[in-house]
Formats: structure tokens, C-alpha cells, sequence
């Protein structure tokens, strides 16, 4: 070792070249997104709003509900996995209608699979509480 030289002087510049690659990564991993990301930031906070996601209309949601209570009412599908996707669509529809002629919480969200049935039930008198008629009369049937 050379005299003219302290030892701290030294230990420092060792601990600077084992940790400057570590903290160099780490501040490019930590950091780099948020830079990447900056540009769509910067255009977000500067777009002009645009008009409000629309859902689809009052009418097709009604349309959708006739169509699907006719399947869940008529003959069971013929698979398991057919008869759980029409379920799970008319419960959709359910709740997007609730929210759509404005029934705050609809007995539908958030109920157990067990319950469902039931819940189920709940939803469309809420929804015929409404105003919304969930069996029409047929359009092909004359009244006796």
C-alpha cells in the first residue's frame, strides 16, 4: 500500500464500485416505467374529455331479458356448461337493467351461488316494481 493515500479514502472507493452497478439497476428498474409511461400521462392530462361510455340502450337491455328468460323458461340446454353461461348472462342482464331503470342495490350482487335462485327471483319483481315487463303477451295470440 502507498503511504500517500488514506485508507478511507480507499474503503470508499472500493464501496463506490461494488455498489454504483446495484443502485444504477435498481434506479433504472424502479424508474424506467414511469419515464416509458410519461408521454401517455402528459396526453391524458391534456385530452379533452370525450363523451361518456355508453352502455347499450334501454331497449336492447329489454329485448335481451324477453330473449333470455324465453331460453331459461323453455327446454334445458344440453350441456352443464351451456345451462351456467345462460345463467350467468340473464344475471347480467338483470343487473344491467336494475341499474338502468334504477334500482339502488339489486338483491342480485353479491349472493352466494346457493342463493342464487332466490336472488334471482327478488331481482325481477324489483325490476316489474319498476315498470319493466318481463313476460309480454304474444304477439300472435288473440285475446278470447
Amino acid at each position: 500500500m502507498s503511504a500517500d493515500r488514506p485508507i478511507v479514502l480507499g474503503v470508499l472507493t472500493y464501496a463506490l464500485v461494488a455498489v454504483a452497478p446495484t443502485l444504477l439497476l435498481w434506479v433504472v428498474a424502479r424508474f424506467l416505467p414511469l419515464l416509458l409511461g410519461l408521454p401517455e400521462q402528459l396526453r391524458a392530462l391534456f385530452r379533452r374529455p370525450g363523451p361518456p361510455a355508453a352502455g347499450p340502450s334501454f331497449e336492447s337491455l329489454v329485448a335481451d331479458l324477453h330473449r333470455l328468460r324465453r331460453e331459461v323458461r323453455g327446454r334445458q340446454p344440453t350441456t352443464h356448461v351451456r345451462r351456467v353461461a345462460l345463467m350467468a348472462a340473464y344475471d347480467d342482464v338483470l343487473h344491467d337493467l336494475c341499474r338502468a331503470v334504477g334500482v339502488a342495490r339489486p338483491p342480485l350482487s353479491d349472493v352466494p351461488e346457493r342463493e342464487r335462485p332466490f336472488a334471482r327471483l327478488q331481482t325481477e319483481a324489483a325490476i316489474e316494481a319498476a315498470g319493466v315487463v318481463l313476460d309480454p303477451p304474444d304477439s300472435g295470440t288473440a285475446a278470447a
